[in-house]
């Protein structure tokens, strides 16, 4: 159910997404259509670099006709790839979006490049030609426009006449048509990067000055809009600075091969950006399950920190994005400590106020569940929930309530409409140790109830020591309505093995590493859960849960300890 005081936010959101919509068939109308149509450039005046990595075994795969994009495996039968039915939205616009384009150039071979150019012309032909439909989603062409000038030099070396022209043509065209949609864009990370491909298409290809300083003005405007002055992202998402940041690079890098300097706000977005990521990284590469982060390869965050210029130390705290990190020798913890994204970019975001990871060397132990990015979309809502996060929910309820309104649900998605409205965090320090103390109201209006979480890392990273409190305002003791049920949820790692020795402690260990001891002020339960960002999907865990009544017991103190492996071992 919908509060009544929440109604005029939605039908706001919704009003606003209607508008957009009709401006955006309005300018797919006969009023816009000449504008997509003009001159055509020669030649690309220079070829961006592609920072994602590529598989180039992916190249033969393509060849015989089996497409894997986006988690699912399509095979084509020898019809082309554009005209058989999709699976799901995501491999659609994998396909359409021509980011596989590295995988074909990075194979090297003469048959790989005759199939990129079969490719990119059966595209033309089928697609290019017709302004409408998924493969002409904005975000979609934003990033089709990108690995097209990316790998143009793949396309266009040896090319006949005939071809050169087709995609040149085709490319003008397409740019035209996203310099009109960019405006009446979604909020978020797909609207910068459209400004990105606008921006790299002006520096690329011959064009107007009057074009080139406006692209430069509204790249300008949204980096300063979305890229928060920690580095962090609008949306709260470590892995969208990722994705932004293998954008961005290759933008700069453009900018300083050609004779124009790059954008005061590109550099300042970078340079912010760099320690940002670093921040959000465990010791094993993969970035913290934060905010709609699903399985990371560690290797694409290697290859945009490969041109971190200054490197150094990740940042140990990002107020502005609203997380904590505590590192002691080899133990991390990161700790989101923020308030809900707003509301127009908060449709991945999820309930995890106070949640943490923990890592310890190159393990992790201690996760959120993250989320499975090409899987169902029913396992959306778990994922995002608050029981899916290492951090306290009371009544089985969420510290955020979600739109799911199914009237409202297809135009404005499912974002965050309510939540912790006020986040209280004080950094800790003293000597030997580093930890942080916050609260949130997120629980005040259903239940009367604060949520107050402690952690502090000392003895060399080898002692986690956690506290959670819950009072009513004021700082008041809650009283004891029989609705004071809360659960705090540790979820482990799928490759952390969990045992019980004689003595009742938990022991926690990850294959080849030390082992972990946690205790707790109230009995600890192990409990089945679910681990969403797999590589191949969502696979099974445990958890460890500690059960109170917050009237009756306002406090629980618990411990993680690690010991060598000898002892256990």
């Amino acid at each position: 159910m919908v509060a009544l005081s929440e109604t005029p936010q939605l039908w706001g959101l919704a009003t606003a997404q209607l508008w957009r919509r009709f401006r955006r068939r309005v300018r797919m109308g006969p009023l816009y259509r000449w504008r997509f149509t003009g001159f055509t450039p020669e030649r690309v005046l220079i070829a961006p670099q592609d920072l994602r990595p590529a598989d180039p075994q992916l190249a033969e795969e393509f060849y015989h006709g089996r497409f894997a994009l986006a988690g699912r495996v399509v095979e084509t039968g020898g019809r082309s790839p554009f005209l058989v039915e999709p699976p799901n939205a995501a491999w659609q616009a994998a396909l359409h979006n021509f980011g596989w384009l590295r995988n074909l150039r990075a194979a090297g071979t003469e048959l790989a490049t005759a199939n990129a150019r079969a490719l990119l012309g059966d595209w033309i032909t089928t697609h290019g030609r017709s302004i409408g439909g998924p493969a002409w989603a904005p975000e979609v062409t934003a990033q089709r426009i990108i690995a097209w000038l990316q790998h143009s030099s793949l396309i266009l070396a040896g090319a006949d006449l005939r071809a050169y022209r087709q995609f040149m043509r085709s490319l003008a065209m397409q740019v035209r048509y996203l310099r009109t949609m960019a405006a009446v864009m979604d909020d978020g990370e797909e609207k910068l990067r459209a400004r990105v491909a606008l921006a790299l298409a002006a520096l690329a290809l011959p064009v107007a000055s009057s074009t080139s300083r406006s692209a430069r003005r509204n790249l300008e405007f949204e980096l300063v809009r979305q890229i928060l002055p920690d580095g962090g992202h609008i949306s709260r998402n470590p892995l969208t600075v990722l994705e932004l940041l293998a954008d961005l690079l290759p933008l700069r890098q453009t900018y300083a091969s050609g004779q124009e300097a790059p954008p005061k706000a590109l550099i300042e977005a970078i340079e912010r950006m760099l320690p940002a990521l670093r921040f959000f990284r465990h010791h094993d590469g993969s970035l913290a399950l934060f905010n709609g982060v699903g399985a990371t390869m560690p290797e694409r965050v290697i290859a945009v920190l490969r041109h971190d210029d200054i490197g150094g130390l990740p940042l140990t705290h990002a107020p502005h994005s609203g997380y904590e990190r505590l590192s002691m020798d080899s133990t991390t913890i990161i700790a989101d400590t923020g308030l809900a994204p707003p509301v127009t970019a908060s449709r991945d975001a999820h309930a995890g106020c106070l949640s943490f990871e923990m890592s310890s060397g190159r393990n992790r132990y201690i996760v959120n569940a993250g989320v499975d990015r090409y899987g169902p979309p029913e396992f959306r809502p778990l994922a995002r929930s608050t029981a899916a996060h290492s951090t306290a929910t009371i009544n089985d309820t969420s510290s955020c309530r979600f739109s799911t309104t199914s009237g409202l649900s297809t135009m404005i998605g499912t974002p965050i409409i309510a939540g912790p409205t006020k986040v209280n965090i004080e950094r800790i320090e003293r000597e030997g140790a580093i930890g942080f103390v916050a609260n949130h109201n997120g629980y005040v209006r259903p239940f009367g109830i604060y949520h107050e979480r402690q952690i502090v890392l000392s003895h060399n990273g080898s002692v986690i020591e956690g506290i959670d409190s819950f009072f009513a305002a004021g700082r008041n003791p809650l009283r004891d309505t029989g609705a004071e049920d809360v659960v705090i949820r540790f979820h482990l790692h799928p490759s952390v093995t969990i045992t019980v020795d004689e003595n009742g402690l938990i022991i926690l260990q990850a294959e080849n590493d030390d082992i972990w001891m946690f205790s707790a002020t109230v009995q600890p339960f192990i409990e089945d859960s679910l681990f969403f960002a797999g590589f191949r999907g969502p696979v099974k865990t445990r958890q460890i849960t500690l059960s109170l009544n917050a009237a009756q017991r306002p406090e629980v103190e618990w411990q993680f300890t690690r010991t060598t492996l000898g002892v256990y071992g």
